[in-house]
């Protein structure tokens, strides 16, 4: 049974329709891992072992009567704690909202458990999803699984430790700048980012609506198609004949290559080698509207998180995270006319991205320009806490900006992470491009 805590989620699935894995036992496989672990409490902030084995039990009942809801019926997720869950504490790692249960399940929980996944808990996050780090004071500060000193990247930190540290299958997480993306590349496991909007966020703790996305961590890019597939209750892509020959690809050159620091740099060229050896040709592109975009991260991000929490920090502010209550309150700066002269900036620049990028399957960066910081060190020292939190979400953010679907790809170099963009709405050939990519990567 423990060689299951390391199979892919789809792997397991199949194992389940054949016979060969039972869904209690797998369920109770991983519940015993989890509550076994020495670092159970800084990943999960609840297990939901009733429900859990329940829907576990009425998976084996699925199998064995040959009516599986799905590729995953009886695999067992964790989500994030800003996914509502009915009759169980959403808190989205913030003592403002201490005590708070939902009466229902969030839409996409909903989905996933209607086609048969398993429901293992809610996993630890970054104060309000407001940080790419994962540190958490407040709450608990997951280990990265590559050091055990270091941060494992935010928001969604529990989401990718779990899978990492083999106590989920798959881990849902948010991306609102990288929040899916970031954990995904410091823990050496696929992240995909959404489009805005594709998934709902009925149900969702928000931070930012107009840049929230629902977005799974996984082992795999089929782990990560099948479970798109369950968010939204539809039919996975075909990943089979996939191939990197005749794509084009190009390397973002603005802003995203700038100050890589020397892991990131190796991880990323000798992927590009490894993608143009299997077939790709890879050019370098500048877009300068990207570098206009990213001048109004502030007006747009912290102006509408802020719009959308003020009245709550400013009735309690004293048990947040001093870090992420300063950069929520740096939304006040901003006037609604900033605001809307930004959404109508962005959108030029976006047109223009769009344009610059039409022709190419995919555009290329690092996923992340740093390696995972050290908790002590951003526990005492603000300057570096600033400093490596806007590094960690600058290169994930032009996807946000942009508005674009993003899959972060381990390069072989530990916490080094590839990221394949591609426009809007473009999941499903991302994910056989992403196919493609992960086979030339392995």
């Amino acid at each position: 049974m423990q060689q299951w805590l390391t199979m892919t989620a789809a792997d397991l699935g199949r194992a389940i329709a054949a016979g060969d894995i039972d869904p209690v036992e797998l369920t109770q496989a991983y519940l015993d891992a989890i509550d076994a672990h020495p670092l159970k409490d800084r990943i999960y902030a609840r297990v939901t072992h009733d429900r859990a084995l329940a829907e576990a039990h009425a998976a084996r009942e699925r199998a064995k009567a040959g009516r599986r809801l799905s590729p995953l019926d009886g695999v067992p997720i964790s989500w994030k704690d800003l996914f509502d869950t009915a009759g169980v504490a959403t808190e989205a790692g913030t003592g403002l909202l201490k005590g708070r249960v939902p009466d229902t399940d969030a839409t996409v929980l909903r989905n996933a458990t209607a086609m048969g996944s398993v429901c293992l808990g809610k996993t630890h996050m970054s104060e309000l999803a407001f940080s790419g780090l994962g540190l958490n004071p407040i709450t608990a500060t997951p280990p990265c699984v590559n050091d055990a000193d270091a941060v494992p990247g935010g928001s969604s930190s529990g989401a990718a430790t779990s899978v990492a540290f083999g106590l989920a299958a798959i881990g849902i997480g948010s991306d609102t700048g990288g929040s899916v993306r970031i954990p995904a590349a410091w823990n050496d496991l696929v992240g995909l980012k959404t489009t805005a909007e594709r998934l709902s966020l009925e149900g969702v703790v928000p931070l930012c609506l107009k840049f929230d996305t629902v977005g799974p961590l996984t082992r795999s890019v089929e782990d990560a198609a099948l479970m798109l597939a369950l968010l939204e209750g539809s039919k996975a892509p075909d990943l089979t004949e996939t191939s990197l020959k005749g794509r084009r690809f190009a390397v973002l050159q603005t802003i995203a290559m700038d100050d890589l620091r020397d892991g990131p740099r190796a991880g990323f060229e000798g992927a590009v080698q490894r993608l143009e050896s299997a077939g790709a040709s890879i050019d370098n592109i500048d877009i300068p509207e990207v570098a206009d975009a990213m001048e109004l991260t502030g007006v747009l991000y912290t102006g509408e998180a802020y719009g959308l929490w003020r009245d709550v920090i400013e009735a309690n502010p004293d048990v947040m995270f001093p870090a992420i209550l300063q950069r929520f309150r740096a939304g006040a700066n901003y006037s609604a006319a900033d605001y809307v002269a930004g959404c109508a900036a962005l959108k030029k620049a976006k047109t223009a991205y769009l344009k610059a990028t039409a022709g190419y399957d995919a555009i290329l960066c690092p996923t992340c320009p740093i390696l995972p910081p050290n908790v002590e060190r951003l526990n005492n020292d603000p300057d570096y806490y600033l400093t490596e939190n806007l590094l960690s979400v600058r290169n994930t953010r032009i996807g946000n900006l942009m508005g674009l679907t993003a899959l972060s790809l381990p390069t072989g170099v530990p916490s080094c992470g590839i990221t394949l963009m591609s426009p809007p709405n473009t999941e499903e050939a991302l994910l056989r491009i992403g196919a493609a990519a992960e086979a030339a990567l392995a």
